[in-house]
């Protein structure tokens, strides 16, 4: 894929593993659209991304259908075209399942994995008239099941299993689907706070060269479904 002017979506892209992808494909050539569920956050995040011009800040809550329709219609409205599209938005609870609450359990459901689809289902025929790539970001918890993940675990796992059902329903219309699995990476996530603890991680960066090199990968190649990780432990 040729990236100059091509135009990427990103949910969830106001910080973390969505911020650094979005700087990657900038630098790339790229215009990219980043949503989060409050405006005031993404346009900060655009300020801080620094090319006003090629970047779109939307406010969007995954879990609403409606709402990504809205933000892909406001994407097409600005550019005329949409190519590339990263489901990243998530949100993850750990407790015993004993312990979890309905409320922790629907919250990831309805984010994880309802929200994929949303932003497939409102995606999708833009994708088809641009032969492009959608992209889940699922995790190693996908395939890895632990202690006190049983509902983070249940949205990865749906998560896995729909991007590869979704990547054969579609391959058909020249659109490439993939998921992304990554281990620790250095982000926000679960409310920590990024510092040189966290310097064995993969760095949200890191996703950001992955991506890239999806998409300029031979159009005959799909690398459908990708585990990445951290190349050593933590030295504890």
């Amino acid at each position: 894929m040729d990236l100059k002017n091509k135009v990427a979506y990103i949910t969830g892209g106001s910080k973390g593993i969505g911020f650094g992808v979005a700087e990657k494909l900038l630098k790339a050539g790229m215009r990219v659209a980043i949503s989060g569920r409050t405006l005031k956050t993404t346009e900060q995040a655009a300020q801080y991304l620094g090319d006003s011009q090629n970047v779109l800040a939307l406010e969007s809550d995954v879990t609403k259908l409606s709402d990504e329709k809205a933000a892909i219609e406001k994407i097409l409205d600005t550019w005329g075209q949409l190519d590339v599209v990263l489901a990243n938005a998530g949100v993850g609870h750990f407790a015993p399942i004993d312990q979890m609450s309905d409320e922790q359990w629907h919250q990831m459901i309805n984010t994880n994995l309802n929200g994929v689809f949303h932003t497939l289902k409102a995606s999708v025929e833009a994708l088809k008239k641009s032969k492009g790539y959608y992209m889940t970001l699922a995790s190693l918890a996908g395939t890895n099941f632990f202690a006190s993940g049983a509902g983070y675990n249940a949205t990865k796992f749906g998560v896995v299993g729909f991007t590869q059902a979704a990547m054969l329903d579609l391959r058909k219309y020249d659109i490439k689907v993939s998921t992304i699995m990554p281990g620790s990476v250095a982000t926000h996530f679960n409310g920590n706070e990024p510092d040189e603890k966290d310097a064995w991680k993969i760095q949200p960066e890191d996703i950001g060269e992955l991506v890239l090199d999806l998409l300029k990968m031979h159009p005959r190649t799909l690398p459908s479904k990708i585990e990445v990780r951290p190349s050593r432990p933590d030295k504890k």
